[in-house]
């Protein structure tokens, strides 16, 4: 009898809402954990080809700054529905960073926020993360994941970790994070917390300070 070893994957996307500039009082980075990224493919794929395929017909993304009401509430939904799926919420209030270096220096800034995010996120299975393409330059994006990997919990060296900064017009997982990352930043930024509220899968928020 030939036993086929199961082989677990553990899927991380990561986007922000927010700036770390003057524009808002809050940066938010959400991350959608999932087992089966293939779920989120086919939730997008049904929008576009049944109940909103006239409104998404041009867009080659869905981004939530873009899309009306009645789409991000859908998406929020839908994760409702996707098993073992996570949400994780870093909020920073940006008033209270006293650091001068930070400050004067938003990819590492950027790179603290995420390090709080990946400090409390344990991976027990091979995992690929995969992080919106904000970063152009080879040398940020190489830095961001060292950073990310050293501050992620400690693990069994088999277990085997990618990271990957990826177009959210290629990944449906990102196109989620983005309505997370939009939803938590309402609440936090304007007090809205209708869309945010519409989440029901397990999730844990984070303050930076």
């Amino acid at each position: 009898m030939i036993r086929l070893k199961c082989i677990c994957m553990d899927y991380v996307y990561i986007d922000e809402s927010g700036d770390l500039g003057t524009q808002s009082t809050h940066f938010v980075i959400a991350a959608l954990f999932v087992k089966d990224d293939y779920r989120l493919d086919r939730i997008i794929k049904n929008m576009r080809r049944n109940k909103f395929k006239k409104q998404l017909k041009r867009s080659n993304e869905i981004k939530a700054n873009k899309s009306k009401p009645e789409i991000i509430k859908h998406i929020l939904k839908n994760i409702n529905g996707v098993p073992h799926a996570k949400a994780f919420f870093v909020v920073l209030e940006k008033e209270k960073c006293y650091s001068k270096f930070l400050k004067n220096d938003k990819h590492k800034f950027y790179n603290y926020v995420a390090g709080k995010l990946a400090s409390n996120i344990t991976l027990e299975n091979d995992a690929v993360i995969r992080i919106d393409k904000s970063k152009g330059k080879q040398m940020l994006r190489e830095d961001f994941n060292r950073y990310f990997m050293n501050k992620l919990p400690y693990r069994s060296c088999e277990v085997n970790i990618e990271i990957h900064h990826s177009y959210s017009h290629s990944w449906s997982g990102l196109q989620f994070a983005d309505i997370l990352a939009w939803s938590a930043f309402q609440k936090v930024e304007h007090g809205n917390s209708e869309y945010i509220d519409m989440l029901k899968v397990e999730k844990e928020v984070f303050e930076v300070w």
